[in-house]
């Protein structure tokens, strides 16, 4: 019986280009453990997919969908032998370092774009044994850089005349909602905020909510494909709310789901707010506004 482990220095698994990636391999066996040589591997991809909708539409889509790799990196930590009786453990590092002429881009975990990024060990063992392999995941950052994120401050009005999502704008009830976002450029650290006042609505409101999507788009020269998906959706205010008093809009952008907005020739990853007032009749408007998120 053996079991084999991979943990890492750093608790929050976090790195930047140009680190160190340290850790130690953990083996565990009961009594002498033989064994073919065990190798420690370091893999940083770009997995992309079609949704459900786009598939059959553009042949060369699969073409241009294959993995695109940003780190490649192996070496043999441990000759073929034996290890003693117990816990082992081996300590490794791993420079973090791209393929040439390839750029590391953030952890993301999305629908249709995942970036990712993993430490793996393997263990090979005689043909009547199994072999142990284990994966371990961490998350890259980009470096800190000089030029900040420019505040770029948003103020809207709502009415049923602005709506470009509604197509029978008769069933809308007369309102207006103006507010503001305190910026459009948001460093991912920092949460979104600002304010918004219903100043006046002829029918009752059930709800105000603040929903965070992202875009991801996947393609080549020949075409592209372009899905919207939410992220996560927050109740800012609950009822027939008083008219002209201040909501607060604050949101926190979650890590993994989000990253600095990116686009590749392959590949974008952007973000969207939604405002959406929902009205006692289960009637609901959206108002759409796009936002970057950088780094810092």
């Amino acid at each position: 019986m053996a079991t084999i482990d991979i943990r890492l220095k750093k608790v929050n698994k976090t790195y930047r280009e140009g680190d160190v990636v340290a850790g130690i391999i953990i083996v565990e066996s009961k009594g002498v453990l033989q064994h073919q040589g065990l190798t420690l591997s370091m893999d940083g991809n770009v997995n992309l997919q079609l949704s459900a909708k786009s598939v059959g539409m553009f042949e060369a889509f699969y073409n241009s969908l294959k993995p695109i790799p940003l780190i490649n990196y192996s070496l043999e930590v441990v000759k073929p032998g034996k290890l003693p009786n117990g816990k082992t453990e081996i300590p490794f590092e791993v420079p973090l370092k791209p393929i040439v002429g390839k750029t590391l881009y953030e952890t993301y975990h999305g629908v249709f774009v995942n970036v990712q990024y993993n430490v793996k060990v393997d263990m090979k063992r005689s043909l009547l044994s199994k072999d142990l392999q284990k994966q371990c995941e961490f998350i890259v950052e980009y470096k800190a850089q000089e030029e900040k994120a420019i505040s770029k401050p948003v103020n809207f009005t709502i009415t049923p005349e602005t709506l470009s999502n509604v197509k029978e704008k008769q069933n809308v009830p007369k309102f207006k909602v103006k507010g503001r976002l305190d910026s459009s450029n948001i460093q991912i650290n920092s949460p979104l905020t600002g304010e918004l006042v219903v100043e006046n609505c002829s029918r009752g409101i059930k709800s105000i909510e603040i929903q965070l999507v992202r875009v991801e788009t996947c393609g080549c020269a020949e075409g592209y494909a372009k899905d919207a998906t939410e992220i996560q959706n927050i109740q800012i205010a609950d009822g027939d709310i008083s008219r002209n008093l201040a909501i607060p809009i604050y949101m926190i952008f979650p890590r993994l789901f989000t990253c600095p907005t990116l686009s590749t020739n392959n590949f974008k990853v952007e973000f969207e707010i939604n405002i959406v007032m929902v009205f006692q009749d289960d009637h609901l408007v959206t108002e759409n506004f796009p936002i970057k998120l950088t780094r810092f």
